[in-house]
C-alpha cells in the first residue's frame, strides 16, 4: 500500500524514519492496530490536504517511499 482512502482520511505509508516530522503535519493521525501505532503509517483528516498544495505534499511523501517500500509477505493457502 502507498496511499488508500479511509472514510473521509487518507491513509498513508511513508518512510518510517521521517515519523516526528510528520506528526507534527496539519490533520496527521496515528494509525493504530491492535492498540500499537504501526511506524511508517498514518491518517490524514481532511483539513491536512484541503488544498492541493497539502495534498501534493501528501501524495510526495508516500510515492517517494513506494519504490523502497517492501511488501508485505503474501499469506499461503493451507
Amino acid at each position: 500500500m502507498c496511499v488508500n482512502v479511509s472514510g473521509d482520511n487518507l491513509m498513508c505509508r511513508f518512510d518510517p524514519a521521517l515519523g516526528p516530522e510528520v506528526a507534527e503535519r496539519p490533520g496527521y493521525l496515528p494509525m493504530l492496530m491492535k492498540g500499537k501505532q504501526l511506524r511508517g503509517y498514518c491518517y490524514v483528516e481532511p483539513h491536512g490536504f484541503r488544498s492541493a498544495k497539502d495534498f501534493a505534499a501528501w501524495m510526495t511523501l508516500c510515492l517517494d517511499f513506494n519504490a523502497r517500500a517492501r511488501s508485505s509477505k503474501k499469506k499461503t493457502k493451507a
